[in-house]
């Protein structure tokens, strides 16, 4: 538990001593280099970092895609990395995960993008239909259940996206890089549909961008990852007008210019 202000905030993400190093005939390649970071219970906690950094590779650990040299990864009082194989696939119910390349199958509609991870979960058929449209009504897709992605924009591929990482009513979602393909006015309605779910459905967010302003729309605290350690964590307001690190100074710096920028050109979000 950590006290902040009045509340007492549970830790629902805690990871200590986080090493992924990958092979390649170059040689070994260090990924996370000893990533320790605690993330509460239902708050939308920000990672940002430069292209390299390690972002996805931890987003893939946390949810086991990727499995760690060594280190400890709770996830809700579970340590994920001891979980046997029935366990785990249990276990990533849990855990919905959004993508910057949407990941949907071209050949099936709204309705069986949804509800595939239901469908390999030998879920009921009546329950799927229930959840499906439940679902869709929550990101906004009701009327496009018949629709395939080819007529989709792409920020309703995206809500496609969501809406399946969202099906098996998670208590996680990972969302990695999950706006870093739409335009700025699309990125608005997905920051904000992702802060509406959070606020109805109280899941725990971790989203994990270079984007500076879906940072500083989206959450209130945040960590800053830089060649596979994390190096400040704080809350956002704070790392951006007092940053302690270099990458956080050239993060804030570049937030200061673009918001100049927006204001000359009347873009951004």
């Amino acid at each position: 538990m950590t006290v902040c202000g009045i509340g007492v905030m549970e830790e629902y993400i805690k990871i200590s001593g986080l090493y992924k190093t990958f092979h390649s005939h170059n040689g070994p390649v260090q990924v996370l280099k000893g990533i320790d970071l605690t993330v509460h219970k239902g708050e939308i906690f920000g990672i940002i970092g430069f292209s390299g950094a390690g972002k996805s590779t931890l987003a893939r650990c946390i949810n086991r895609l990727e499995t760690p040299d060594a280190g400890n990864i709770e996830v809700g009082g579970v340590d994920i990395l001891k979980l046997s194989k029935k366990e785990l696939l249990k276990e990533r119910r849990k855990i919905g995960m959004i993508f910057q390349t949407f990941n949907l199958f071209e050949a099936r509609n709204v309705y069986h993008n949804i509800s595939y991870p239901l469908e390999i979960s030998n879920v009921p058929r009546a329950e799927i239909r229930r959840r499906v449209l439940e679902t869709a009504e929550l990101v906004g897709l009701a009327d496009k259940l018949d629709a395939y992605p080819g007529a989709l924009s792409g920020g309703q591929k995206q809500r496609v996206g969501i809406a399946r990482a969202l099906v098996n009513r998670p208590q996680l979602l990972l969302s990695d890089e999950a706006t870093s393909a739409l335009d700025p006015q699309t990125t608005l309605q997905i920051l904000d549909l992702l802060k509406g779910i959070n606020r109805s459905t109280g899941i725990t967010i971790l989203m994990i961008t270079h984007e500076l302003d879906a940072i500083r729309y989206s959450c209130e605290r945040m960590a800053v990852l830089e060649d596979g350690r994390i190096i400040e964590v704080g809350a956002v307001r704070d790392i951006f007008s007092n940053p302690h690190s270099h990458t956080g100074a050239l993060f804030a710096r570049v937030y200061t210019e673009f918001q100049k920028t927006d204001l000359e050109y009347g873009s951004g979000i």
